[in-house]
C-alpha cells in the first residue's frame, strides 16, 4: 500500500473515533425536570372532583302528604253506605275532651293527628256490630291500591290493626269506644300513616293520618292542634 493511501487510512480511522466519542457523551445528558410525567389531572378531577352522594341536579323532593281530616270513601259497587256513615277518634294524651276531641261523628271533620304511645279511641257510626276493622299501614300514594288489596300482617307497610266491635258489655255501649290501639314508639316512628277501614276483608275508606313523636303535641292548646291538623 502507497504512502497515500496510508494517510487516507490513518485519517478515516482517527474520524471514526471522534464520532464514536460524540455519541458516547450525549448518552449521558440528563433528562429536565418533570420529564415522564403526565400534565392531565386525574381522572376524578377531570370530571370536576368525586360523587359526594348528594341528589342529582335538578332533582325535586317528594312533596308531604297533605292533611284533610276527611275520609276517602273507596267505591266499591257492592259497598253498603250504611256500613260506615261516620267515625268519631279520640286519643288520650291530646287535647281536651270537650274541645279537641269533642267533635261529632263525621265524614269529613276527623282527627288526624296523635302521638306515638298515645291511646287511640275509635266510635263509628254505623249499623254493623261486628266485621270492622282499621288497618294502620305507613302511608302510601297510590291510595287505588287498597282497592283491590289483601290485608294481611305480611304487608312490609303494615304497623297495627284494631277490630272493631259493638260494645254491647259496656254500661252505657253507645257511648263507649269500640275499639283501641296505639303505636309503640321503639318500633313505629312519627311520619305519615294511612287508617284503612275494612269491612269483612274489603276496604269502604281511607284516613290520612300525622304520629308525633312522644309527648310533641301534649302541651299544645285545642286551637294549636286544630291549626295543625289542617297545615
Amino acid at each position: 500500500m502507497n504512502r497515500n493511501h496510508r494517510w487516507i487510512c490513518f485519517l478515516l480511522a482517527a474520524l471514526l473515533v471522534l464520532c464514536l466519542a460524540a455519541c458516547g457523551k450525549g448518552t449521558n445528558t440528563p433528562k429536565p425536570s418533570g420529564a415522564g410525567q403526565s400534565t392531565k389531572p386525574p381522572a376524578s378531577e377531570a370530571q370536576g372532583g368525586s360523587h359526594s352522594g348528594s341528589e342529582p341536579s335538578g332533582s325535586q323532593p317528594a312533596e308531604p302528604a297533605k292533611l284533610t281530616g276527611k275520609l276517602s270513601i273507596i267505591n266499591l259497587d257492592d259497598r253498603d253506605p250504611s256500613v260506615l256513615r261516620g267515625v268519631r277518634i279520640n286519643g288520650l294524651s291530646v287535647g281536651t275532651s270537650d274541645g279537641f276531641n269533642g267533635r261529632a261523628s263525621s265524614l269529613t271533620d276527623v282527627r288526624c293527628i296523635f302521638e306515638l304511645n298515645e291511646w287511640i279511641e275509635f266510635y263509628p257510626d254505623t249499623d254493623a256490630t261486628y266485621g270492622l276493622r282499621v288497618w294502620i299501614l305507613k302511608h302510601r300514594d297510590d291510595q287505588e291500591y287498597y282497592n283491590t288489596a289483601k290485608f294481611s300482617d305480611l304487608d312490609p307497610n303494615f304497623v297495627n290493626y284494631c277490630d272493631l266491635h259493638y260494645p254491647e258489655d259496656a254500661e252505657n255501649p253507645d257511648e263507649w269506644y269500640w275499639g283501641s290501639f296505639y303505636l309503640n314508639p321503639e318500633e313505629c316512628k312519627p311520619g305519615y300513616y294511612d287508617f284503612v277501614f275494612t269491612y269483612e276483608g274489603k276496604a269502604i275508606a281511607t284516613l290520612l293520618t300525622r304520629f308525633y313523636a312522644e309527648n310533641e303535641l301534649s302541651a299544645k292548646s285545642d286551637a294549636e292542634l286544630e291549626t295543625l291538623m289542617h297545615e
